[in-house]
């Protein structure tokens, strides 16, 4: 497991630092820089004070040695302050971060909690009616644009009942049932669409693990049907959805954007589109590397649970193959 563990962070550092060459090179291919930006802003700016600002920032260098000065700086735990908030990069991003990863925790954990029991109800019960109410809220859910959704939710509960609150985070001195009420509607947005397809997945994974030879010499041993159904069918058709919800995070975590910006949710989606529109190099830059970050880890975690859920599955045999 230790090989494999240490052969996966190896791959994801790869990752990163491919990302971060990429990255870093077509933020700086945008029109415009920071120096430009604030030249547009005071005309009262010469050229000469153009000149020695981008001399003085490192922007009079070629691409790529400004890239290996901000790697450098990087690895020494140092990466730069947001132009646009004028505060260190970590200290803006750390709690958006915090931010992202409470909504998409509980946007998995509610999608997941629902979409299981669905899809094994929808898979026992192929074709009854049952089965086809599930099919055609799923179809639904997969259909509805989030942030069409996201208005819906808004004008039912915020608009018209007056329950829940149409956006924002709360207040500092607010109780943890108060802050609870700004995360409803955001979390309803983002659970919607993936309950939907983890459903489709639990029930098509759950109709094909079924018609197995396994099942079948369960159920002729006399394995009571629910136990066929927890230990030897669900595991195994868990699998894709685990490689599903893995891929998703990223998603979640940094395409979350139409979401947190309806609702006024101040996270990593919302800043990175921020950062990347105010040319805000470094944020921008810290911000889609942690998102990539996340991605990874949850890749690692989900190539962890394949074992968990199906023993002929071997870190062994996963790090030489």
């Amino acid at each position: 497991m230790l090989r494999f563990l240490l052969a996966r962070l190896g791959q994801s550092a790869i990752v990163l630092l491919a990302m971060s060459f990429a990255t870093y090179v077509l933020l700086g291919l945008m029109p415009g820089d920071p120096i430009d930006l604030m030249f547009a802003a005071d005309p009262d700016i010469t050229s000469d004070d153009i000149a020695r600002l981008k001399a003085l920032h490192g922007l009079d260098q070629p691409l790529i040695d400004r890239y290996l000065a901000w790697l450098r700086n990087a690895l020494a735990g140092e990466f730069g302050y947001s132009r646009l908030l004028n505060e260190p990069v970590l200290e803006v991003l750390a709690p958006r971060l915090g931010n992202s990863l409470l909504l998409m925790a509980v946007s998995l954990a509610i999608a997941v909690a629902i979409a299981v029991p669905a899809g094994i109800h929808a898979a026992l019960r192929p074709g009854s009616w049952s089965d086809q109410a599930i099919n055609l809220c799923c179809f639904a859910g997969v259909s509805i644009p989030p942030f069409w959704f996201a208005l819906l939710l808004i004008l039912l509960f915020a608009v018209v009942l007056g329950l829940l609150p149409a956006g924002g985070m709360g207040h500092e001195g607010d109780g943890v049932l108060e802050r609870l009420r700004y995360m409803v509607l955001p979390v309803l947005t983002l659970s919607a669409a993936a309950v939907a397809g983890y459903t489709r997945h639990v029930r098509s994974a759950m109709i094909e693990v079924m018609r197995e030879e396994y099942i079948r010499t369960a159920r002729a041993k006399g394995v009571a049907e629910r136990h066929v159904v927890r230990r030897h069918a669900l595991r195994n058709a868990l699998i894709p959805v685990v490689t599903i919800a893995a891929l998703d995070v990223g998603g979640l975590f940094s395409g979350a954007l139409i979401t947190e910006t309806m609702f006024g949710w101040l996270g990593m989606g919302k800043t990175i589109y921020d950062a990347v529109m105010g040319n805000d190099y470094n944020l921008a830059l810290v911000g889609l590397l942690l998102a990539t970050l996340v991605t990874l880890l949850a890749n690692i975690l989900a190539d962890i649970a394949y074992a968990w859920l199906d023993p002929r599955i071997t870190y062994r045999s996963r790090a030489h193959g």
